[in-house]
């Protein structure tokens, strides 16, 4: 099964240190990867809105999130709003 988390920030800071923080908080975290993929995304107008998106693929996801999209939202929650999601994609 192919499924998607995605994990968008909404910050206040809107500096080049925000972008190395979320890179920091992605780096540290040691757990699945290699089996998952992990894009980053910027918001086209507003550089505060981020969005990590974590490509999956397994027998089944967990319904509150894998462990390293879990320790991710802990991670960013000190920099701003977190919403967290998790899609199983269509066959």
């Amino acid at each position: 099964m192919k499924w998607l988390e995605i994990i968008k920030l909404r910050a206040a800071d809107t500096s080049e240190d925000l972008r190395r923080e979320l890179l920091r908080s992605i780096a540290d975290t040691g757990e699945g990867r290699d089996s998952v993929r992990i894009t980053a995304y910027r918001h086209a107008a507003l550089e505060s809105d981020l969005s990590l998106h974590l490509r999956w693929e397994s027998d089944r996801p967990d319904e509150q999130g894998s462990t390293l999209g879990l320790q991710l939202v802990q991670s960013l929650k000190e920099l701003g709003l977190v919403d967290h999601s998790l899609w199983i994609e269509e066959e």
